[in-house]
């Protein structure tokens, strides 16, 4: 996915009851198709932290199948029907 802010954008962490929370420009919510409320999973890279919006469960399956019955042979599925004949 290609995003178009690249540059850095600047904010502050404020203090949260006993958490700290990081304020998240619009803009950058926006591309990621965030609102508030979204479950995200957070994580530290390379002295970063990154958060994504956390997939859910079952998202993406739909397509994945349709994907996979849209071609001639499945080689695991060739794999797996080798085994048993």
């Amino acid at each position: 996915m290609k995003y178009r802010y690249l540059l850095p954008m600047q904010t502050s962490l404020r203090k949260m009851g006993n958490s700290v929370g990081m304020i998240v420009p619009a803009a950058l919510l926006k591309e990621l198709g965030a609102t508030a409320g979204t479950t995200m999973d957070v994580r530290l890279e390379n002295g970063a932290v990154v958060a994504t919006p956390r997939r859910k469960v079952r998202e993406g399956w739909a397509e994945d199948a349709a994907r996979v019955a849209a071609t001639e042979e499945d080689p695991d599925e060739a794999a797996w029907c080798a085994v048993w004949q």
